[in-house]
């Protein structure tokens, strides 16, 4: 009896030895399904953040393309405000800017210098602005100078921009409002915001490198105040006391005739030396 017991102890320890294995076992395959899982997942994500860094490239670039393009299409527009709508065609529109800019920008116009024109906006909702395109970009240029002609009348006329840059300028316009109580100057290109520098703040602390202190402003009247009697004494008329000139005279006369005679000296002794040389050549 006790044999049998023992056995079935044996068999129940094998029996527990058995399910602790099956059980680590079994744990040491989850995790490794979770790892090979996991490894799985981290590839394909890589895969897929490489794609979408390079779609946002791409998105970027083609952002950037549209943003050049759509500002190159409308650098040749101008918006004109306060045109009533009594136009029933699009060559009667054409007709009315062409007379408006040489009515008051004194400049003619001919059909072909408009190269597009449009009412924006529904009808009914007050006066439409009129979008202009030219074809020739100085021709909106010389038209864009003399906009403060219209300063006093019921017109006006703007700059095309896109919704989304009319948008982001009224975000701008109020830091230009703050940057002016900073007390700098400050305007708004496009859709960026442009600091400029104060140009007397910058030729103030100019003319202050250039100041002279006081001490030394002191020093140079001293200076000047010292000068003066010297200056005055100076300016006095000379007295030149004229020397005889019998002198002078008396020491040419001397020096004159000495020289002559080395002259004549030298004259006899060159002669002489020349007629020793002939006899000498003749013998």
């Amino acid at each position: 009896m006790e044999e049998v017991m023992s056995a079935l102890r044996k068999i129940q320890n094998e029996l527990d030895d058995q399910k602790k294995m099956i059980i680590k076992n079994g744990e040491d395959v989850t995790t490794n399904i979770t790892k090979n899982i996991n490894m799985i997942l981290e590839e394909k994500f890589q895969v897929w953040e490489e794609k979408h860094n390079c779609l946002k490239e791409v998105v970027e670039n083609q952002e950037k393309r549209i943003y050049f393009l759509e500002k190159l299409a409308r650098q040749r527009n101008i918006v004109f405000f306060g045109l009533h709508e009594t136009e029933s065609s699009y060559s009667d529109l054409e007709n009315i800017i062409i007379n408006f800019i040489d009515k008051h920008f004194c400049i003619k116009l001919e059909k072909r210098d408009i190269q597009a024109l449009t009412r924006l906006g529904k009808k009914g909702k007050g006066i439409r602005p009129i979008t202009v395109t030219f074809t020739t970009l100085g021709k909106k240029i010389e038209i864009f100078k003399q906009k403060a002609i219209l300063k006093d009348t019921e017109f006006y006329i703007k700059e095309d921009y896109p919704k989304y840059v009319l948008e982001k300028r009224k975000e701008l316009q109020e830091k230009v409002k703050i940057e002016k109580e900073k007390g700098n100057k400050a305007i708004v290109k496009y859709d960026k915001l442009i600091i400029l520098e104060n140009k007397s703040e910058t030729s103030g602390s100019k003319k202050r490198m250039l100041s002279v202190s006081p001490e030394s402003n002191l020093s140079n009247s001293h200076k000047q105040t010292d000068r003066r009697p010297q200056e005055k004494r100076n300016n006095k008329p000379k007295q030149t006391h004229s020397l005889p000139q019998r002198s002078s005279s008396i020491s040419e006369a001397v020096l004159k005739p000495s020289m002559l005679n080395y002259l004549v000296n030298k004259n006899k002794n060159n002669l002489s030396n020349q007629k020793d040389n002939q006899e000498q050549n003749e013998i």
